[in-house]
């Protein structure tokens, strides 16, 4: 690769990314702390950090990579992203009544996770293949097919959260692709008519956290327990926090998974406001410099997998933190670089490796 190709690699967006995953490090470091216990027996901690050095090193690896190579490839990408999700489903782990990773052994794979990526590469090199046709509904259904299948099978696990993220990618890459506004129009007719049969496929469980969404008293001990115990971590935050290690609700296990899904509580509990508008800074400033890589593009497949990616994190994030204060139902879902897991934050960086990529590539390649 060219010397004069690293002169467009972009600085600020490394540098963000590295404070989101130091500031998910500590976070998790945090939320399983015990007071009677060395930082290197945290088990979850040191995992996370094994995660985030492969996460960096894949994204170092993705610089080296041209990322127009990767649109060579969509039609295997799409393959591998079908059969991991379908394999799960047949030889998966089941963990708190869902089927979502499979035992590699090193560490468990979520397939899930994986698929954002691979999805957003097949949906861009199809959209911007039939860039001039995208206005014709045909290309639009055809598009939609191609994210309903692995959204479907992600549904079935149950994993209702990922699901609609994955229609949420659809959605922000359509948008880029010019789709017209009588298509969009039907697609919403389609999507009313169509919310009854959604209901009525979804597992109980789903249906018992959208009723203790709207009421979490209704279930106080059950469903609506860590709701509840999240608004009050939330809630007894203040302006500064409680402090770091010191928060109630997660030191005293009243919420649970506080590591992974409700970490954003266990944020706001320690650290106040102002860790959490913190972490709003760092957030908006990454997705802002993902949108430059829309901008710079000279060429469509590039914009479009850039395009994917701040759609996916921008819904993640939103979706999390949303069911941290109520404003969404409770959800699977990880806060990106923050929460606990490897299959998040590894693919998260991955994302930003393919960013820097279209980045430093937006002019033809200079010797």
């Amino acid at each position: 690769m060219g010397a004069k190709v690293w002169r467009h690699l972009d600085i600020p967006l490394l540098l963000l990314t590295l404070l989101l995953v130091g500031y998910g490090l500590a976070m998790v470091y945090s939320a399983t702390y015990q007071p009677d216990s060395h930082l290197l027996s945290n088990d979850l901690l040191v995992k996370q950090g094994i995660y985030a050095f492969i996460g960096l090193a894949l994204l170092t690896v993705m610089l080296t990579i041209d990322y127009r190579i990767l649109g060579n490839v969509a039609h295997i990408t799409y393959a591998v992203a079908v059969g991991l999700l379908a394999l799960v489903l047949i030889i998966g782990r089941v963990t708190h009544g869902s089927q979502r990773w499979v035992d590699l052994g090193i560490f468990p794979l979520q397939p899930s996770e994986l698929a954002k990526l691979l999805l957003i590469i097949t949906l861009a090199k199809y959209m911007a293949d039939h860039e001039e046709e995208m206005g014709e509904f045909r290309h639009v259904a055809i598009s939609l097919g191609i994210v309903a299948v692995p959204a479907a099978l992600t549904f079935i696990q149950p994993d209702l959260g990922t699901a609609v993220i994955l229609l949420s990618i659809w959605t922000g890459m359509a948008v880029m692709a010019g789709v017209r506004l009588v298509h969009w129009a039907i697609l919403g007719v389609a999507a009313i008519l169509a919310a009854p049969l959604g209901y009525l496929g979804m597992q109980d469980y789903m249906r018992t956290r959208l009723t203790v969404f709207l009421d979490p008293q209704s279930d106080p001990l059950g469903a609506g327990y860590n709701i509840i115990q999240a608004l009050t971590a939330v809630g007894s935050g203040g302006w500064l926090g409680r402090g770091f290690t010191s928060g109630t609700q997660s030191q005293l296990n009243f919420l649970r998974v506080q590591y992974a899904d409700f970490i954003f509580s266990v944020l706001a509990e320690e650290l106040g406001f102002i860790g959490a508008v913190l972490l709003f800074v760092l957030i908006v400033s990454l997705l802002l410099r993902v949108l430059k890589a829309t901008a710079l593009s000279t060429e469509t497949f590039g914009r479009l997998v850039a395009t994917g990616i701040v759609a996916w994190l921008t819904f993640q994030s939103f979706v999390n933190i949303g069911m941290n204060i109520q404003l969404l139902p409770v959800t699977g879902v990880p806060l990106p670089f923050i929460s606990y897991g490897g299959s998040s934050l590894i693919m998260a960086l991955v994302a930003i490796g393919v960013t820097e990529s279209i980045i430093m590539r937006h002019k033809k390649i200079e010797f």
